[in-house]
């Protein structure tokens, strides 16, 4: 009975290990400041060194919250003529899910070919029927990581990313999911804050290639010709790169690319994110950047969230940014789930990842860097209205905390690995 059950505790604890682990060394030196986001040896690191060239003739337009993102999406996928491909870590059924069910399915018994890949614990929610629905009209649908016997070493390996693709010309990027918490247009506390991006441009085909990617892995085939992949036409003037991530192969990029970003400012750093649990490595690189005389400020939820623990994890890890000069706002009126890095007014980083360990280790993440002063000034007044909406915590009021709020922090904090 004991040999047995050392046996099985062995086989949870590996279990535990593997899924915890990436397999990759990461980052543990601080990477030094060499050159500002304008030099030419930045866009060299951040396009030849991190991941793929930056292209230029793109067009990115953001969209906030529910009621501007979710006409567009919807619109576009009507309008497909060729192909959609969709990833998205939630789907839940609900009115907005059978919006986006019935525009995929139209579509498809047109005979457009439509892909879903949706995340099996992100789309617990949606009901069987509904994806039974999309089957039945041609969609394909597939989850991601479902839970088998011979997928439990990568179960806690999810799929964030959020990507929808029309006829390999027009991308979706950014942190909304398929359910209610997104509709609407953050009226109140059942409608969360929200950004996505609408892109077009050659920058699209990286889009799409990071999609069926991930298509790949869940189904063992691969698409491709020129419906997935059409010649491309400048559509703006933008240059823009996508950038992503996955414990399969790169698990560290992400991390790496917000760190140099960091280290290259000499200006500011503004920075939303739903989840902010910076690890050691973004804590002394934050902290460097304060001492050069960068203005850091960060967003993140108030008491109105979704995840208590990793708020609580979260405050726990502010005592150093507060003590060099960090501005650290919580927002009030609803959830916050907005992702988005700005750095020195030039490149804007959106997407799916949070600044949390989890999207920097474990999670398959996409992010969208746009390398634009006017797209960063339009985000930037957005912030900066966020910011209206906001406490500001200072250094005094965070050592004023009370004790058992301390301890229940700190105790959260020894999660925050894997939250």
């Amino acid at each position: 009975m004991l040999i047995a059950l050392g046996v099985i505790l062995a086989l949870l604890a590996a279990l535990i290990y593997v899924n915890l682990g990436t397999g990759e060394r990461r980052v543990t030196e601080e990477i030094p400041h060499l050159y500002p986001v304008d030099h030419p040896l930045f866009f060299r690191a951040m396009g030849m060194l991190l991941g793929p060239g930056i292209v230029q003739g793109n067009r990115v337009d953001a969209l906030h919250n529910g009621d501007a993102i979710f006409p567009a999406m919807l619109e576009a996928i009507r309008g497909a003529r060729q192909t959609v491909l969709f990833e998205t870590f939630i789907y839940w059924s609900g009115e907005i899910g059978d919006q986006f069910a019935e525009a995929l399915s139209e579509r498809a018994r047109a005979g457009v070919k439509v892909h879903v890949l949706l995340d099996w614990l992100g789309s617990l929610k949606v009901d069987d029927k509904l994806v039974g629905e999309m089957r039945d009209a041609g969609v394909e649908v597939h989850r991601f990581h479902p839970l088998r016997w011979y997928n439990l070493g990568r179960i806690n390996n999810r799929t964030h990313r959020k990507l929808l693709i029309v006829d390999g010309r027009i991308g979706f990027t950014g942190g909304v999911g398929i359910a209610t918490p997104w509709t609407g247009n953050a009226q109140d506390e059942d409608h969360w804050r929200d950004s996505h991006f609408r892109v077009e441009g050659p920058v699209v085909a990286q889009m799409q290639g990071v999609m069926l990617s991930n298509w790949s892995k869940a189904t063992g085939r691969i698409l491709h010709g020129e419906d997935y992949f059409p010649t491309q036409h400048e559509a703006g003037s933008q240059p823009a790169q996508m950038f992503h991530s996955s414990p399969s192969g790169g698990s560290e990029s992400m991390q790496l690319m917000y760190l140099i970003a960091i280290t290259a400012a000499v200006k500011s750093i503004d920075i939303s994110s739903a989840y902010f649990v910076p690890d050691e490595m973004a804590r002394i690189a934050l902290v460097s950047a304060l001492k050069r005389g960068v203005r850091v400020r960060v967003i993140t939820p108030g008491r109105k969230t979704d995840q208590q623990t990793v708020r609580h994890a979260s405050r726990a890890l502010w005592g150093e940014l507060l003590e060099a000069g960090a501005q650290i706002h919580v927002y009030q009126p609803t959830m916050y789930h907005c992702k988005l890095v700005i750095v020195d007014g030039l490149l804007a980083s959106v997407g799916s990842t949070n600044f949390d360990p989890r999207s920097f280790h474990l999670n398959d993440e996409a992010n969208l860097n746009v390398y634009d002063r006017e797209f960063a000034r339009e985000l930037t007044r957005v912030f900066e209205e966020d910011l209206q909406r906001c406490k500001r915590v200072t250094l005094e009021q965070w050592q004023a905390r009370p004790t058992l709020e301390k301890m229940r922090e700190r105790a959260a904090a020894l999660l925050a690995p894997i939250l």
